[in-house]
């Protein structure tokens, strides 16, 4: 094991162990983890889910089937706004978050490769210990205590802005390969595009969309964040503010 990986599990550790602590202080506690789109929301909520499932029963969902169908954007006319706040179904992400707070509750999918809702990956969830929900389409949280809409806590993983736009682009590229060998992939509308036009396509990407996004919504939520998390360009990460009383 190397030392950057030694560094990368004793931050995860150390978030997985903080999000303990706080778990005992009332049934079904609620986790919400925000970051800039391509920032490994998904990745950091399963390393800690694995850390947290040691000792309690976690469950792990995304905010990405509360984006409302392509359909509905393209109506609205918000399809290049794909992550901004208002493609988000905020009364039935708080709807959910309510009803698991008192039983079970649907949590709908999103498919990464026809980048849609997806009806028939909708999951239901019965109260765990904790449920980590991670994605984006949050709003600031309202002063403790919170009311049964919201998260109880919220994380913020943070990045800089080149790394974020590095990981971007690798992943955009990733699948775009990976489309070669699925018509069905929404990347495979990228297919006829040369490897550097692919690139110089999903840097444009990044600057009028998701950066846009990550400067005006995502990165204000760092300022009220209950805890930050840095992560390096080693994927390591660490925890900057810690504001849980």
């Amino acid at each position: 094991m190397t030392t950057q990986s030694k560094e990368h599990v004793l931050g995860i550790t150390a978030l997985g162990e903080r999000l303990s602590g706080v778990s005992g202080r009332h049934e079904g506690v609620v986790i919400g983890l925000t970051g800039s789109v391509a920032s490994g929301k998904t990745t950091l909520a399963n390393q800690v889910a694995a850390v947290l499932a040691e000792a309690h029963t976690v469950e792990t969902v995304s905010t990405d089937g509360f984006l409302y169908p392509n359909t509905i954007l393209e109506e609205r006319g918000l399809t290049l706004r794909k992550g901004f706040p208002e493609t988000y179904n905020a009364e039935a992400l708080g709807d959910a978050i309510a009803a698991l707070s008192t039983g079970t509750a649907d949590f709908p999918g999103y498919s990464h490769v026809t980048y849609d809702v997806d009806p028939g990956m909708t999951r239901t969830i019965a109260q765990p210990d904790i449920l980590i929900l991670e994605g984006l389409g949050f709003q600031p949280l309202s002063p403790p205590p919170r009311p049964a809409r919201e998260p109880d806590y919220l994380v913020y993983l943070d990045a800089s802005e080149d790394d974020l736009l590095t990981w971007y682009t690798e992943r955009f590229h990733r699948l775009w390969r990976a489309a070669e060998t699925d018509p069905s992939s929404f990347y495979a509308n990228f297919l006829h595009m040369t490897e550097p036009e692919l690139l110089d396509f999903a840097k444009s990407v990044w600057d009028r969309i998701n950066l846009p996004n990550l400067r005006d919504h995502i990165a204000p939520l760092k300022q009220t964040a209950d805890i930050v998390v840095l992560k390096d360009a080693d994927h390591a990460i660490c925890i900057t503010h810690d504001r849980i009383g």
